[in-house]
């Protein structure tokens, strides 16, 4: 028997990871994720739901922590197979598991000397540094469109999911018990047809069955939006009217390169204020150099203008944040300037400290930038709290709070609709949604049943399903 096993990302924006069980034993998970978001989590970040050791091999699509960030603890905890992914996935997933260990061993160390006073023994991270090292040396890298064999008998391709720099689609070709093949898409997550700097969605191979996020299931983009004059808008509002400070929470891999991206060409234009603008996030400055050593990823317009700019990603006036004390300073700075700092939902990271810092003055502005779990600092800022809490104290919420229209990563229902093309309705036997909140899947399901998809499933965690 071949099943699928939901273990992450079921009716719910987090923790990918699907498993996939031949009729042999063998077993490869697809994505491993660190669930994020809500305290609710924790269990789900510490159990499989599987043994580790069962893993016969692991395909990666994309270096987001809600796809890679528990590699590290299932390999200490008994994977020994090999990783599978691109090469710019590989590179930034590097950055992203170290980041995440180093924010775990620093957490863990505050929250011991709590648990030292209340004579609690000592807790432990979900893992350190000395595990990431150790689970890079299973990854190995194929590039897109390469045919290759994670599992002999088993057939992958990586194509482009054009949802950050490197992100694929998995595409699988097994047999069954009785010796037929299964053809099975897993699209991680998609990106835009019309992104300003990733290649848009590929054209994936034919499939049975396909496994299609569905975070923006229930919405459309707003292409009439235009982020770079959207950013200089807030950036004249806040820091030349105001006089205030902008800050925008935003992912360090994907969505900083792509608010730099804009910024610069408000520079090349002589658009842009004369105002300082800070990245702080080692990790965002990082990636943008992984960004930067892979143009063949960028879409062809961008590769155009790459022939009278040799750096899309940088500009006069633009700083890279190293050390806390460098950004403890910003903190005290008293004239208007525009920070970029991770995370993109504001619950990790120093944009929490600068959020804490410039919350309370209605000179101020925070910029939602993306999608940003509810029960997250971004999701509750968004909602419109008058009153957040921040590292356990709570504070009024007297700044600004607004949101760009105009910058998501991932496609909307029109762009989900449009990769679903590929795959002709009567051929389908099933179409499994993941990643997206329920009532986003249920509509969803709803526009993709109206265009032929009769056998449309939404499994909730840890559900089993045949392919036979």
């Amino acid at each position: 028997m071949t099943t699928l096993t939901f273990r992450g990302a079921a009716r719910t924006v987090t923790g990918s990871r699907h498993l996939l069980e031949l009729p042999d034993g063998r077993r490869i998970l697809m994505d491993c994720g660190l669930f994020q978001g809500s305290s609710e989590y924790l269990h789900l970040n510490s159990h499989f739901g599987f043994a580790p050791h069962s893993i016969n091999a692991l395909l990666l699509t994309h270096a987001h922590i809600d796809h890679c960030g528990l590699i590290p603890r299932l390999c200490r905890e008994g994977f020994a197979g090999p990783i599978f992914c691109t090469p710019a996935t590989r590179e930034l997933t590097r950055l992203m598991l170290y980041d995440a260990a180093h924010i775990q061993e620093e957490d863990i160390r505050h929250i011991n000397k709590l648990r030292l006073k209340q004579g609690v023994g000592a807790a432990e991270p979900l893992y350190t540094s000395g595990d990431v090292t150790r689970c890079l040396k299973q990854f190995q890298t194929v590039p897109f469109g390469e045919k290759f064999e994670p599992l002999p008998g088993v057939e992958c391709l990586f194509t482009v999911a054009g949802h950050i720099l490197g992100s694929a689609v998995i595409n699988l070709i097994f047999q069954d018990s009785k010796g037929q093949p299964i053809r099975l898409c897993y699209t991680g997550d998609l990106g835009r047809y019309n992104d300003p700097i990733m290649l848009a969605p590929g054209q994936p191979m034919p499939a049975d069955y396909v496994i299609c996020e569905s975070t923006y299931g229930d919405r459309l983009h707003d292409e009439d939006a235009d982020t770079a004059s959207e950013l200089l808008s807030e950036i004249e509002y806040t820091c030349l009217t105001k006089k205030g400070v902008l800050v925008i929470p935003a992912f360090s891999v994907g969505r900083t390169q792509g608010l730099l991206y804009h910024l610069n060409s408000l520079y090349n234009k002589g658009k842009l204020p004369s105002v300082d603008i800070f990245v702080d996030s080692p990790l965002a400055r990082e990636a943008t150099q992984v960004v930067r050593r892979f143009p063949e990823l960028y879409n062809e317009r961008l590769r155009k203008e790459l022939e009278k700019d040799a750096d899309l990603f940088g500009f006069p006036g633009l700083f890279f944040v190293e050390t806390h004390e460098e950004s403890q300073k910003l903190n005290e700075r008293k004239h208007p300037f525009v920070v970029i700092a991770g995370s993109g939902m504001a619950d990790a990271g120093r944009v929490k400290h600068h959020i804490m810092h410039r919350i309370d003055d209605r000179k101020n502005t925070i910029l939602i930038t993306g999608y940003a779990e509810p029960e997250t600092l971004a999701g509750r800022l968004k909602s419109g709290a008058k009153e957040v809490r921040i590292f356990g104290n709570e504070f009024p919420v007297r700044c600004e709070v607004h949101t760009l229209r105009s910058m998501s990563a991932h496609g909307d229902a029109h762009d989900l609709l449009r990769f679903l093309t590929a795959f002709e309705p009567k051929k389908l036997r099933r179409l499994f949604l993941v990643h997206g909140n329920y009532e986003s899947q249920l509509y969803f399901a709803d526009l993709c049943r109206a265009k032929g998809y009769t056998s449309v499933d939404i499994p909730s965690l840890g559900a089993v399903r045949s392919l036979e």
